[in-house]
């Protein structure tokens, strides 16, 4: 597995784009790639498969100059802010979706736990919330990563064609109330614990970055490092038109 630490934040739809580019390379054979990164402009994402359109709003989203995406993973909406952002593309290698899910998210919460907050895997729920239910940090599910019972980490996933791609928040020191001030009184209320909270001092991108590289280095021993990130681009142009689209964002 190679370690690629994108610091150059990134608009919503230039950050889909190479997250799909990696998933390709996976896909192809070239190996597995965790990635972390950030977003500029703050960014909204919504799921693949949710029905943003109705519960959001276009009119209302866009009135307030919220930049927009939706992502190629399912899951609900996450507002982008200050947080660490990582994708993990890696060849399927007959895992299941439950496995690789909390054999990722446990390499996180031993980073969390780096930063000094007390991380711990969710235990499964007696009932999922729907993708109509409001923010992804509104309920945790099984596997994800939590500190004193609030999520820290929210993540989805995708698979598709013997790859899979695994990306999700960090919340280092912005909530999700944006998520439920759009969506109104019908969604859930959200439940997330950023770490600027659970720590009392604020995490910057480059502490928590730090700490996620050395649990990666502990999860996959032979980690390299990408320096040059010029032909993963190359390959993100390819995919950039389908995430700039409003057909595509606003699909549902």
């Amino acid at each position: 597995m190679k370690f690629w630490l994108d610091d150059t934040p990134r608009p919503g739809w230039q950050n889909m784009a190479i997250d799909c580019a990696l998933l390709d390379l996976a896909r192809s054979g070239e190996g597995a790639v965790f990635r972390v990164y950030r977003w500029e402009p703050f960014c909204l994402s919504f799921g693949r498969h949710e029905p943003a359109l109705r519960r959001y709003g276009r009119d209302n989203v866009m009135a307030r100059g919220i930049d927009v995406v939706r992502r190629p993973t399912g899951g609900r909406a996450v507002w982008h802010a200050r947080e660490l952002t990582y994708s993990v593309a890696q060849p399927d290698a007959g895992i299941s979706l439950r496995e690789s899910y909390r054999a990722i998210h446990g390499m996180l919460a031993d980073a969390v736990r780096r930063l000094g907050a007390p991380a711990l895997l969710a235990a499964d729920p007696p009932r999922i919330a729907g993708l109509g239910a409001g923010a992804c940090f509104a309920q945790p599910v099984g596997g994800e990563v939590v500190v004193a019972g609030r999520k820290v980490v929210g993540s989805a996933q995708l698979r598709e064609n013997g790859a899979l791609l695994q990306h999700g928040s960090m919340l280092l020191s912005d909530d999700q109330a944006l998520v439920r001030e759009l969506g109104g009184d019908g969604l859930q209320a959200t439940s997330e614990m950023p770490l600027r909270m659970a720590l009392g001092r604020p995490i910057t991108f480059a502490e928590a970055a730090s700490a996620v590289y050395h649990s990666a280095q502990t999860w996959e021993p032979e980690l390299s490092t990408i320096d040059d990130s010029t032909r993963i681009l190359q390959i993100a142009e390819g995919h950039a038109e389908r995430f700039k689209s409003d057909e595509w964002t606003w699909s549902r």
